[in-house]
């Protein structure tokens, strides 16, 4: 057998008349290969009578395994003893039928033809994909790049030249396949993975990662179907090309662990890869993503986009997660690799929100239910679809192609895009409209009862108003005005559900105490309120009212850091800020412990921060969860049921994934529109200190500076305004009535400052400490990192 099988080689190699791919060479071959079989059955003794036996004894096993795999794949009960017990029996016959079947055939055989590579020099090694698996090749003699090589490999083993394997414990069940050619998979869960917890498992030479189903224990054996791109049905024997798909080969950063990811940009497009448990550091690995992704041209990205993209530095990224193609957020590190830390850290940690919806519905007012959280930024739940998906049909109506592609635009363009989206999923006249008749004096209470009234589907219907007892058809006029008059109502802080923000008054803040001022209806008007700023921007209407840059970032599940904490409430960063550069002693002296204490309508209460938080002493040890404790209660805890209410109500009407085409600063510009900035105004209304004291439009810093300002489009000028005063709003009598933290008035204020680097802003003052810079270039610049990177937590120190 062994000098058949070199002879085979040799054959192959070289062909029997120097042409290995002539006639008389593949009979020959074929020859060889029954001779080596014959040899099989000759030392195994199963020849004659006794080989008709063995497979009739195999066709027998066959049969039965086939009736076992029904009756486990049609299983409604996957973790009692006889379901696991008939899984283990299926294993053993199956792995009886593979030996029987390798004795009597030898070992099932795949055929691939390959491409040679344009780098690939003869007699050196090179890297091809045949079907799933990677396979290293020695490339002949003879053959010259393009020339196609005929590779045998066995069909069955997943492990060829370097692929990785598959995990233990993996079924596939026959007669599973679909259209895309997809199988089901029977996997069991591993020792000490809890419900609702992922783990890996590795399925024809591919990663996936599986989340552990409620109620299912390790031993367990639970179903699973991979994603298309693992079916070889596509991939025909004679390589067929993915047209749909473009490979990318990448070097594993140094720093990563197996089976940690990384971001890299690959066509642009930033993405997260995770690194194959049989990799390491300086190998290449490669994975395919869609053409439709990546055909974004560098001429279609916003300047925003683009500036982004240049600073490749410290901060948080929302990246596509190659896996399973959702958009999920990462942290790179000053090496580019990113940041798996797990415990809290004041400059660099960042949580997003969470919202996990209930089942079941309230009948009677069409409104589900939830529980909402803020989770770290980089947990792999931490992830939102990239698609808009057909609740109904399970189609896809907006890919996440059509996404990705508007995330690079610049703001005017996503707006436009946003209302093009919207108006694709929005039901036609003849299918259906809403009528509202409501009573002017009653015009709040009406409103919502009738907004509460209406199932999901009726926010992508048309909506037109009637006030009782007053003549005029609804032409969209009495549209524009009910979104007003009903939003004015909301935010009016008299109301009880909004207080202005301790930092900024001309900025709305959830009101702890909203249950106080409204006890039966409260929750039910933050639901009311989420409805209608989602139907306002499904129907390009405004909304009376700028909140707080944190609830737009809520609404995105965009990332807080502990830095928020300042815009939000500027004592409690500071004195929080004071404990990171304090001794370890001094900490323990001030006696603090995880509760706080909070007076609501004249009445003290102390609040655990954690469970019995009374009990446990703050000490430098254990000083960054008590940090994290304050700042997720004042963050969210607080207000944890009006602002769950508000973001139910929203996603109500605006598919989540729709929303990630916007950061929080384009959220507001797009709920409350751009503002109409009176440039003579802003200028005559702006103090200069520090270094510019006493300097007016001589100084070449102020008269760059306002160049560069003017220079700027109405989004890049709104962008201004958000970074120095915390909202794009302007009093409605002008920049001289722009208020600061202490409700007074605090004019723009520009303060020289000498140092290198890029402007700060500091919102409680309406001041932007500025270098001074030696040219408008180099002030622009600057300038525009500053206002453009704010969003994503860039570190500009």
């Amino acid at each position: 057998i062994t000098e058949l099988k070199k002879e085979l080689r040799r054959v192959k190699r070289r062909g029997v008349n120097g042409d290995p791919d002539d006639e008389e060479t593949a009979e020959t071959i074929k020859e060889i290969e029954h001779k080596i079989v014959e040899k099989h059955l000759e030392e195994k003794n199963l020849g004659g009578e006794d080989r008709e036996k063995q497979e009739e004894e195999l066709e027998r096993m066959k049969e039965g395994l086939r009736k076992l795999q029904e009756k486990v794949a049609k299983s409604k009960k996957p973790n009692t003893k006889a379901h696991i017990k008939n899984v283990e029996k299926m294993e053993k016959l199956q792995d009886k039928v593979k030996e029987l079947d390798q004795k009597l055939y030898g070992p099932e055989m795949e055929i691939f033809r390959i491409e040679v590579p344009e780098d690939a020099v003869p007699g050196e090694m090179f890297t091809a994909l045949a079907g799933e698996k990677f396979v290293r090749l020695k490339c002949p003699e003879h053959v010259n790049p393009g020339d196609i090589l005929q590779l045998t490999v066995p069909k069955k083993d997943p492990n060829v030249d370097g692929a990785a394997r598959d995990s233990e414990d993996i079924l596939k069940i026959p007669g599973t396949e679909d259209a895309e050619g997809r199988w089901d998979y029977l996997v069991k869960v591993p020792d000490e993975v809890e419900p609702g917890t992922k783990f890996p498992v590795t399925i024809s030479g591919m990663q996936l990662v599986v989340t552990c189903p409620e109620g299912a224990e390790p031993g367990a054996v639970v179903k699973i179907r991979p994603p298309a791109a693992l079916s070889n049905k596509k991939r025909s024997k004679k390589h067929v090309r993915d047209d749909t798909t473009q490979l990318f080969e990448v070097v594993v950063p140094q720093g990563v662990k197996p089976g940690s990811p990384f971001a890299l940009l690959a066509g642009g497009v930033r993405v997260q890869v995770s690194c194959p448990r049989n990799a390491k550091p300086g190998m290449k690995i490669r994975f395919n993503l869609p053409k439709v992704l990546l055909q974004q041209n560098e001429e279609k990205a916003s300047e925003v986009t683009k500036l982004r993209n240049s600073f490749d530095k410290d901060g948080w990224s929302r990246t596509i997660r190659v896996s399973d193609m959702k958009f999920q957020w990462v942290r790179l590190d000053s090496t580019g690799n990113i940041d798996t830390g797990t415990r809290f850290d004041s400059k660099n940690s960042a949580y997003v929100r969470d919202m996990e919806i209930l089942d079941g519905d309230d009948a009677s007012v069409h409104l589900c239910k939830g529980e909402i959280s803020l989770i770290a930024a980089n947990a792999q739940n931490a992830v939102i679809d990239s698609a808009v998906i057909d609740p109904n049909t399970g189609n896809e109506i907006i890919s996440y192609a059509d996404i990705a592609a508007a995330q690079i635009m610049d703001y005017e363009d996503k707006a436009q895009w946003f209302l093009d989206m919207c108006q694709r999923l929005s039901t036609h006249w003849e299918e259906g409209h809403i009528g509202l008749a409501l009573r002017r004096d009653y015009l709040l209470y009406d409103s919502m009862n009738s907004v509460l009234s209406l199932p999901k589907d009726a926010f992508q219907k048309t909506w037109r108003f009637e006030f009782i007892g007053e003549a005029g058809l609804d032409a969209g006029g009495l549209t524009r005005e009910w979104f007003q008059l009903v939003t004015e109502q909301l935010f009016d802080p008299d109301l009880g559900l909004w207080v202005q923000s301790e930092d900024n008054q001309m900025l709305m803040d959830i009101n702890p105490a909203s249950e106080w001022c409204c006890p039966d209806d409260h929750l039910r008007m933050f639901r009311f309120l989420g409805r209608v700023m989602g139907k306002a921007i499904f129907d390009g209407q405004l909304v009376s009212g700028h909140m707080i840059p944190t609830l737009y970032k809520y609404l995105l599940s965009w990332p807080v850091m502990f830095a928020d904490l300042k815009d939000a409430d500027e004592m409690l960063y500071n004195n929080l800020s004071k404990l990171l550069d304090m001794e370890p002693d001094t900490i323990e002296y001030l006696c603090l412990d995880f509760t706080v204490v909070e007076e609501a309508m004249g009445a003290t209460q102390t609040i655990d921060l954690i469970p019995n938080g009374s009990d446990v002493e703050t000490t430098a040890e254990n000083l960054p969860e008590y940090l994290e404790a304050n700042f997720m209660h004042r963050m969210l805890g607080r207000v944890k049921p009006q602002a769950r209410e508000l973001i139910l109500g929203f996603l109500d009407v605006i598919p989540e994934a729709l929303l990630s085409v916007f950061d929080y600063q384009e959220l507001e510009l797009l709920m409350c529109g751009l503002p109409n900035i009176d440039m003579e105004d802003w200028k005559a209304n702006t103090e200069y200190t520090g270094t510019l004291l006493g300097c007016g439009m001589e100084h070449d810093v102020i008269r760059w500076w306002w160049e560069v300002v003017e220079e700027y489009d109405d989004e890049m000028k709104s962008r201004l305004l958000q970074f120095v005063t915390a909202t794009s709003g302007v009093p409605s009598r002008g920049f001289g009535y722009l208020q600061g933290n202490d409700g007074n008035i605090m004019k723009f204020t520009i303060m020289g400052v000498e140092k290198e680097g890029f402007p700060q802003a500091h919102t409680c003052f309406n001041r932007i400490d500025f270098p001074m810079y030696k040219s408008k270039k180099d002030l622009k610049e600057k300038l525009t990192v500053a206002i453009t990177m704010v969003s994503t937590g860039f570190d500009l120190e």
